[in-house]
């Protein structure tokens, strides 16, 4: 009785290994589907979504399309984007207070652009920050923003040693890539 249990369970065995053994060898020899970083980079990266960059102006690459309304800040969940912009002069039009207190499900911007009807006047951004290790990549920013001055980076490869690369200042950043295609 005890010879015949010990046969089964080597054929019991046996056939696990085969089993294992043919799944395997049918993915061995199936067709690679991710990559060896850093033997390898990706090449199609259309749909990456990476963190929000700002959009260089059509006259200046060095000069961002953010008028400075703060409305991306006011929307973004967590918290991550601080925008620096002069006020701008208090006879302008352009901005007024938010409407704090009110039972709105979506946030209220405190500033908002001019309506199309009156001439824009754009407040002059000093300040674009953004902290990508606690951005959830949501899209409210650059989804909402009435200058269409966000989008999403491809840059795949963004790593670094601390929380500190993380803190990314757009503006500068921005500056940064103009110069280095004007050269």
């Amino acid at each position: 009785m005890g010879f015949i249990t010990a046969v089964g369970g080597a054929l019991r065995d046996l056939k696990s290994m085969f089993v294992g053994l043919r799944v395997t060898g049918t993915n061995f020899f199936m067709p690679q589907e991710t990559v060896h970083y850093p033997r390898q980079e990706v090449d199609t990266l259309a749909t990456y979504r990476g963190h929000v960059e700002l959009v260089a102006s059509d006259e200046d690459p060095a000069v961002a399309r953010c008028v400075g309304c703060g409305l991306c800040a006011e929307l973004c969940p967590s918290n991550c984007i601080r925008v620096e912009a002069e006020d701008p002069p208090a006879d302008s039009g352009i901005c007024y207070p938010s409407q704090v207190g009110t039972e709105m499900l979506m946030p209220t911007p405190k500033f908002r652009v001019a309506p199309p009807s009156q001439a824009p006047v754009a407040r002059k951004l000093l300040g674009y920050h953004l902290t990508y290790h606690t951005c959830s990549l949501c899209g409210l920013c650059a989804q909402n923003c009435p200058a269409g001055s966000l989008r999403f980076s491809s840059n795949v490869y963004f790593a670094g040693p601390g929380r500190s690369t993380f803190e990314i200042d757009l503006l500068a950043r921005l500056r940064k890539q103009a110069g280095i295609k004007g050269e």
